[in-house]
């Protein structure tokens, strides 16, 4: 069977104080076509921090 390309992709997030990458995400690239950002856990700092989208994965 042929696979049928989807509409969602992965995508990292990067902490914007650490520049840590911890979290990999999927998203919608027709419902949210601009950057994600979101208040996520940093396990170095132990707090919530701001983490936005860097780039997309395979």
């Amino acid at each position: 069977m042929a696979k049928k390309k989807g509409n969602r992709i992965l995508i990292a997030l990067e902490c914007t104080e650490t520049g840590l990458r911890t979290y990999i995400t999927q998203k919608n690239r027709i419902n949210s076509a601009e950057k994600l950002s979101l208040m996520k856990f940093n396990p170095k700092l132990r707090r919530r921090t701001l983490h936005k989208e860097v780039q997309r994965l395979k």
